[in-house]
């Protein structure tokens, strides 16, 4: 009997080591998340609607609520938030500066102590300080949500890659418009938009889902 309680003794200690083990493995874990990741936010401006200038036709109407779905659970989380806005030199675009479609959408407002980044190319890190900033904060994984998958989302995910950091790139949080191709074909937004996606994952990135990107960074 002695020799029972003594195991039992023994496996009780062994357990509740085992839970202070992972409890203060989780408190680390999510600690270091907090140290390591942003959310960068492309280009939700609302100059980026279908029609004649970007293409007839979008995927993803979701997009943009599940994107303010992340910006609330990393606000939430005092998590770093980065906006990304293009300031196109185009006069005629619906992204120049000089134009409402430079503006954010509605909902994708960045707060006081976000930063916006302005760029005026494809990738956010071409003639920018994103690189810098992501460096000198020590931000590792980027959860990429915004506007378009197949430019400015892959692009600036392919450059961070290469630059080594860790993208996240969100399948439901992004989308496409339609294209015309070179032999005249024309493509839909939700073909170009899993083309790219299929192209960006494994090689420059991980694709999840909202819920999955929340499943994994336990928001």
């Amino acid at each position: 009997m002695q020799v029972l309680n003594l195991l039992e003794m023994v496996a009780s200690n062994f357990s509740h080591q085992k839970l202070q083990r992972k409890a203060l493995t989780s408190i680390g874990m999510e600690r270091a998340l907090e140290k390591e990741v942003a959310l960068l936010v492309i280009d939700m401006q609302k100059g980026l609607v279908p029609g004649p200038y970007y293409g007839t036709e979008r995927n993803n109407p979701e997009a943009e609520m599940l994107a303010i779905k992340l910006l609330d659970l990393f606000r939430a989380r005092s998590w770093p938030i980065i906006h990304v806005r293009h300031s196109s030199q185009d006069p005629h675009s619906p992204l120049h500066i000089s134009s409402p479609g430079f503006q954010w959408k509605s909902g994708l407002n960045p707060r006081k102590d976000e930063l916006i980044i302005t760029k005026s190319v494809n990738s956010g890190f071409i003639g920018t300080h994103l690189e810098d900033h992501l460096r000198s904060n020590a931000l590792q994984t980027l959860v990429v949500v915004g506007l378009t998958t197949n430019h400015c989302v892959s692009t600036t995910v392919r450059m961070a890659a290469n630059l080594g950091f860790s993208p996240l790139i969100v399948a439901d949080a992004t989308a496409a418009f339609s294209s015309l191709g070179y032999d005249g074909t024309l493509h839909s937004a939700e073909a170009l938009h899993q083309s790219a996606l299929a192209s960006l994952h494994q090689e420059f990135g991980e694709v999840l889902t909202t819920e999955g990107v929340i499943a994994r960074l336990s928001l």
